[in-house]
């Protein structure tokens, strides 16, 4: 379940956070397990928070467990926490931390309507077909993850204007990265509510920082608590860190790079957020093939430094602008 490969075993990895128990949130008051929905009974968006859509990035765990027994309610609308694959959460073990991303298949690549629909079964699609009603209700899904290696954190908006206006109206992390997603399957915020032409909901994929440092949890809730914010939803008296705010940057992603071959290795260990300076630097060698860098000030994003064959290797990125995007939801004016 981990992403190991023959020929590049991956390091030890220190685990320096606990996964919470979740036994209180498991029956949830949805009908769906591990999903609890709170109502302001004041008009305003319907908002989830979606932590371990892969089951050993427990630091959105930790996070929402907090905010859930610090009996964290919306000021307006509904607010909904969700906890996504706890079959693969139930196997985490800190000696061996990678090996419960998942148990059959990657519950963040199903979400095609082809695939949910189609005649392939297991536990996670079940789990994602469990999860789509509630999914076909949302404004806005803030799904939170982090890093098997150490890279700075960023907000994944995708390819929409409501998805870019969303990442900076959170206004954390400072980097924001536009994006088409991965070549083998759709990813939660992909889908056809947050993609279809004309679509108002937004999403966005918090990579909050390496998996297992306590500094990711408190990105976490910082990037929740400006969600919370922008929507209105936050009163007053909500204990939630702010973040420091920090100029956003916009990436566009120009280029995903899929391993092709088990050989891929990149020449040096770079770190996510790295910007080489000089289009055609040599990054990475998949089997013969040169990776390089196809234009100058070339962003990294996520470089995974041991990609298994058919797995995103690295995506590149150029800066843009991000100014004058309009937040799809604004706080309700005092009277």
């Amino acid at each position: 379940m981990g992403q190991k490969s023959p020929h590049h075993p991956l390091p030890e990895f220190e685990v320096r956070l606990s996964a919470p128990d979740l036994w209180d949130w498991r029956a949830g008051n949805t009908g769906i397990p591990g999903v609890t929905t709170f109502e302001s009974g004041k008009p305003g968006p319907h908002v989830a928070l979606f932590a371990i859509t892969h089951g050993n990035e427990i630091a959105g765990a930790i996070a929402l467990d907090h905010l859930l027994r610090t009996g964290l309610r919306p000021a307006i609308g509904r607010l909904t926490f969700a906890f996504g694959n706890l079959a693969a959460y139930d196997r985490f073990d800190p000696a061996r931390p990678t090996a419960s991303r998942f148990v059959d298949e990657d519950l963040n690549r199903v979400w095609d309507p082809s695939v949910l629909d189609g005649p392939r079964h297991s536990i996670e699609l079940s789990r994602a077909r469990e999860l789509r009603p509630l999914v076909d209700t949302l404004d806005v899904l803030l799904d939170l993850h982090s890093m098997l290696w150490d890279a700075d954190p960023l907000t994944l908006c995708g390819e929409t204007a409501a998805g870019r206006a969303m990442a900076l109206g959170i206004g954390t992390p400072r980097l924001v990265v536009a994006d088409s997603g991965h070549a083998n399957g759709r990813r939660m915020i992909d889908y056809t509510r947050f993609m279809a032409p004309g679509a108002t909901s937004s999403a966005n994929l918090i990579e909050a920082g390496q998996h297992w440092r306590p500094a990711t949890v408190r990105t976490a809730l910082e990037c929740i608590g400006g969600l919370l914010r922008w929507v209105g939803m936050l009163g007053p008296d909500a204990d939630i860190p702010v973040a420091v705010q920090e100029p956003q940057r916009v990436a566009e992603v120009t280029r995903v790079v899929t391993a092709a071959t088990s050989q891929f290795a990149f020449v040096q260990p770079w770190r996510g957020g790295d910007i080489v300076p000089t289009r055609n630097t040599l990054l990475a060698l998949d089997g013969e093939t040169e990776i390089r860098t196809p234009h100058d000030d070339c962003l990294l994003v996520m470089p995974s430094l041991r990609p298994g064959r058919g797995h995103t290797a690295v995506r590149l990125g150029r800066f843009v602008d991000g100014r004058g995007q309009t937040p799809l939801f604004k706080a309700p004016q005092s009277p």
